[in-house]
């Protein structure tokens, strides 16, 4: 209840030794204007409740068009990473191998081209490897003085030693140039008093390059090189790794092999011998059944949600947890999300892929039914959830999509003698859409807003054109019409509320206000009387005692 403070007024006798209550008559008086700053209240109070039971759905329906845009194919390169169909995994079998996995792996990125491939892996990349003679400490100053020179290939750097400087200290010396030079250096314990240094080559499949600048012959003092300028101990020669590909022989100096085929990077482990192995790049299935068992808990969760709002007490009202009980908005979202669950495509339906209602319209999921589906019919699979698009022309491409184009048309699209598009029209209408570069776009207010259709061809052309809307694309559909935070449904709603609770905020305070006021007119005004009274009284009793003393 709306209050305000109160200064205090007391009680004081009226006409024939009557109380009045002046702090009562005061209260009452301000109650009553502040009857409809609580009325105001209230509604600000059930308007906040309804805010965040609009709140709560427009998330739970967010999560549901989060869902379904996983499986609904969305357009455009940019919204790839959401396609779960273009989710990769290798499937690696070997013929004449004991364990394919231990010759091979390999890293596939989504969209990579499907395909199966046939693999051998005939020698290894390894890193060139020398070794120095040994030496009795690895802390004690060698005594050299002078400029080496280390690198692969063409990239070499000089390296400063200094008589004062241990064999730990040029390995340090070594490895500080590493990133430059290509060169590692280790310190190694052969045995008690036993030390070498060993110098590695940082990639595959590369030489190490050594010799003596100017000053001592450090390398030669080493041990490193012998006196003709070769490697005096070579641990391990520099070698490239050589594969065949679908027969075709590859070579290249590392065993992560990235720019054979777009998306896939082969890593070799060790050879195949006379065997091979098979790559079969697939859809990972596993991804598809995530995203379809996410779609089930979002609905789920947004079905429960539904379900509190329409719950009833025993008496045939709606519960008290049920905010939105006979909310329109719910109501039709409620209607649009199940004709979407129950749209077939070529006589498809979600029951073909285990998916079931039960007595509270709960989806329930049967994964015996779904993996199978997966395993036999995964572009059914597909053409049920996603959207399809298909023209007759490959030089009409989409690349964004709207919701609520024909399921067919014919795109008339004029090229001037600039070889530019001059005009695109549906039924003879240019004004559907407008031109921007190669992009015929949708325009705002007509079925085709949303569309962006990329147009490469030299010529004019009429192009027909057909979409099809899947179970995932419908939900995505809905629930993104309602639950987007910029301009959905339920953000409209949710607006239009705060707007009217900001405008009932300042009745209310405004009234309150006003009764503040009135009551500090009230209280002035009755003081006033109290004081009259209190002096009324006092020569009520002046007199009385006069009469008394006449009376003796």
């Amino acid at each position: 209840m709306t209050s305000v403070s109160s200064s205090t007024v007391g009680t004081s006798l009226g006409a024939a030794g009557t109380t009045v209550d002046w702090s009562g008559l005061i209260e009452a008086a301000v109650q009553q204007k502040l009857d409809k700053a609580d009325a105001i209240d209230l509604k600000i109070s059930d308007n906040e409740t309804t805010i965040a039971a609009y709140g709560e759905m427009q998330s739970l329906l967010q999560d549901l068009a989060d869902a379904a845009n996983a499986l609904r194919a969305p357009s455009g390169t940019s919204s790839a990473g959401d396609d779960v169909y273009l989710a990769r995994a290798g499937y690696l079998t070997g013929v004449g191998v004991d364990d394919a996995t231990d010759a091979l792996a390999v890293t596939i990125e989504d969209g990579a081209a499907l395909g199966s491939y046939d693999v051998k892996v005939l020698q290894l990349a390894t890193a060139h490897k020398v070794a120095s003679g040994t030496v009795e400490s690895r802390t004690t100053d060698l005594g050299y003085a002078g400029v080496m020179r280390l690198g692969v290939g063409d990239e070499t750097v000089d390296i400063e030693i200094d008589a004062d400087m241990s064999l730990d200290e040029i390995a340090e010396a070594i490895n500080n140039t590493t990133d430059d030079s290509g060169v590692q250096a280790s310190v190694i314990k052969i045995a008690d008093a036993q030390y070498e240094l060993v110098l590695t080559a940082a990639d595959t499949g590369q030489s190490i390059v050594a010799r003596a600048v100017s000053g001592d012959d450090v390398l030669t003092s080493l041990g490193i090189l012998d006196t003709s300028g070769g490697f005096a101990d070579e641990l391990q020669a520099a070698q490239q790794a050589i594969m065949t590909f679908d027969g075709v022989q590859i070579t290249r100096d590392t065993n992560d092999v990235d720019d054979l085929i777009d998306g896939i990077t082969f890593h070799l482990y060790e050879t195949t011998g006379d065997g091979s192995i098979t790559l079969e790049v697939g859809t990972d299935l596993s991804e598809v059944k995530e995203a379809i068992q996410t779609l089930v808990d979002a609905y789920n969760a947004y079905r429960e949600f539904a379900l509190t709002q329409q719950a009833t007490t025993t008496a045939g009202t709606a519960s008290d947890d049920a905010v939105l009980f006979g909310d329109g908005t719910l109501r039709n979202v409620n209607g649009q999300i199940g004709d979407a669950l129950n749209t077939m495509v070529e006589r498809l339906s979600i029951a073909d892929i285990g998916l079931s209602f039960d007595s509270d319209n709960t989806l329930v999921l049967d994964e015996d039914v779904l993996d199978d589906a997966l395993l036999d019919d995964l572009d059914g699979i597909r053409d049920l959830l996603a959207f399809d698009y298909d023209a007759s022309s490959s030089d009409l491409m989409l690349l964004a999509r709207g919701d609520s184009a024909p399921s067919s048309f014919t795109v008339d699209v004029t090229v001037g003698d600039d070889g530019s598009i001059a005009s695109a029209a549906v039924g003879g209408d240019t004004s559907l859409f407008t031109i921007s570069g190669t992009r015929i776009i949708g325009a705002a207010g007509t079925a085709y807003e949303g569309y962006t259709f990329v147009f490469v061809g030299d010529q004019s052309a009429s192009i027909d054109v057909s979409v099809g809307q899947g179970v995932a694309e419908r939900l995505y559909n809905v629930s993104d019409a309602a639950a987007d935070t910029s301009d959905g449904t339920l953000q409209q709603l949710i607006d239009g509320l705060e707007d009217q609770n900001e405008a009932l905020q300042e009745r209310s305070d405004t009234i309150t206000d006003r009764a503040a006021a009135y009551r500090e007119t009230l209280t002035t005004r009755y003081a006033s009387y109290q004081a009259k009274i209190a002096e009324a009284e006092s020569t009520l009793s002046y007199l009385q005692a006069l009469l008394d003393a006449e009376d003796d």
